[in-house]
């Protein structure tokens, strides 16, 4: 969202499945330093190692140096404004969402060393 496309991206539907299972992630050169920092703790495949999931919980979260400048105590008053409000025609209106087509094709095999939900 910060820089309008998700880490898994790719020209392909098929491989941007694919980098999901592998957990390969890419990002711009224009992403932030912290932002990136803090997606990568958030998509650890390993719950063990992620955010959120920690010692600590949500406060792993909460004090990353992404949220340094953040007042979480307005936020929570609702009293922070949206950094940004996109333009919605109607209800069912899609049109600030990319469009993933189906794939007439299989995913191409993983090992099952390679599987991050093989035990899940």
């Amino acid at each position: 969202m910060i820089v309008g496309i998700d880490p898994f991206s790719d020209d392909e539907p098929m491989q941007v499945y694919q980098n999901i299972l592998k957990g390969k992630l890419k990002f711009p050169s224009t992403f932030p330093k912290d932002a990136k920092s803090l997606v990568k703790h958030l998509l650890v495949a390993d719950l063990t190692k992620r955010y959120g999931n920690l010692k600590k919980g949500v406060k792993d979260i909460k004090y990353h140096r992404w949220f340094k400048n953040f007042d979480w105590k307005e936020s929570l008053d609702l009293k922070l404004s949206p950094p940004y409000v996109p333009k919605v025609k109607n209800k069912g209106d899609t049109s600030n969402y990319s469009e993933y087509p189906d794939s007439p094709e299989l995913p191409k095999s993983i090992k099952p060393e390679q599987d991050v939900f093989l035990e899940w």
